[in-house]
């Protein structure tokens, strides 16, 4: 089994598809990182040799994944808390941020509806 900053990567996947686990790398991303070490998209995690591991977790540490960018992301929305920003305040409120409507929509961020008194269906 693979490990890549500090993420065990599942041996039956491919590669390119075993890169996208790593928080902050999409496909594209991993496209590139293959393409970059010359290793073939198609090879399984179980298949790759020590060399090529150590080429992909190079490559891999030139970018921000994982923990480095949790705390980025984590203190970028900190701060427009901070400073009172609107975006902030849509943040503190549980509140979709981007300028969606929250009349009829946003259930994934305002949680299921309340019961109505005296609806049963």
């Amino acid at each position: 089994m693979a490990r890549i900053a500090g993420v065990n990567l599942p041996n039956n996947k491919r590669i390119e598809i075993a890169l996208t686990y790593i928080y902050g790398i999409g496909s594209t991303r991993a496209a590139e990182v293959i393409e970059k070490t010359g290793i073939s998209p198609d090879v399984r995690v179980k298949d790759l040799t020590e060399n090529e591991v150590n080429n992909l977790r190079r490559e891999v540490e030139q970018f921000m994944v994982e923990g480095d960018l949790r705390r980025r992301i984590h203190s970028s929305i900190q701060r427009l808390k901070d400073i009172n920003a609107y975006r902030g305040t849509r943040h503190t409120k549980r509140l979709p941020v981007r300028g969606q409507r929250t009349r009829a929509n946003a259930r994934t961020w305002k949680g299921p509806r309340p019961a109505k008194a005296g609806k049963k269906r």
